[in-house]
């Protein structure tokens, strides 16, 4: 990952983004203790989330997301995240239920960034808040950001990518909320994109005005099938560009 003005500490360091772990009842949450406990393994010394923590049905999804947090995988230098719709409960829309989503995960020792950015030794992420959700205004720090500093953006929902946000942004964006499609027939697009782009599907793609994007094909799932898209967890290795 080639990062503008990134400080001469930050090269050769590794930042591991894990997206959409989609705690609920759906499946059998050992599976995400078993993932973070290999990712660990890794020693990131930065870690980024980006979004989607349950698939909230009721209040149960609290509980649940507390007996994960306690192996939560953190980075050497520091650990962030953001919101994904699904972390604002029915309609997208219960601000209650990501206020104490956010309170979980600063009680683990994690900040949620809610169109905020957190310096990191010299790495500023930026952070934004659910496209679909309540409180999306990425202006709110887009309009403070420095092109001066090493900057990356985590945004869960990757349609943003195609909205007049972006205030001369040049750099990585940091994705999920696709699942990579969850399935995908051989040769063929995946089916069911949850997006408006259809390009955004997974993995690196080029945008416009030097602006790179990566969409992390899930670690979780909505429902509990994939087929030719194995879930992931990427590890990027930072240098100046």
């Amino acid at each position: 990952m080639s990062i503008k003005n990134l400080p001469d500490n930050l090269h050769g360091k590794t930042l591991m983004q894990i997206s959409d772990i989609h705690v609920g009842k759906r499946y059998n949450h050992q599976y995400v203790v078993d993932s973070f406990k290999e990712a660990q393994k890794f020693k990131p010394d930065i870690v980024v989330y980006t979004g989607d923590y349950v698939s909230y049905k009721n209040e149960r999804q609290f509980k649940q997301l507390d007996n994960v947090l306690p192996h939560i995988v953190k980075g050497e230098l520091g650990t962030v995240g953001i919101l994904g719709n699904h972390d604002y409960g029915k309609n997208w829309a219960e601000r209650a239920v990501a206020d104490q989503i956010c309170n979980q995960f600063e009680k683990s020792g994690i900040r949620i960034l809610r169109n905020q950015q957190e310096n990191i030794e010299g790495l500023n992420i930026i952070g934004f808040d659910d496209y679909w959700a309540v409180n999306f205004a990425p202006e709110a720090v887009m309009d403070r950001y420095s092109n001066s500093n090493a900057n990356l953006v985590l945004c869960h929902n990757p349609d943003v990518c195609d909205l007049d946000v972006w205030n001369g942004y040049e750099g990585w964006i940091l994705s999920g909320h696709t699942h990579g499609g969850q399935c995908k027939p051989p040769f063929l697009d995946p089916p069911m994109l949850p997006v408006k782009n259809p390009k955004f599907t997974a993995g690196e793609i080029d945008l416009d005005k030097g602006r790179k994007l990566y969409i992390n094909r899930a670690l979780g799932h909505w429902w509990q099938v994939r087929f030719n898209v194995r879930p992931e967890i990427t590890i990027f290795e930072l240098e100046r560009a």
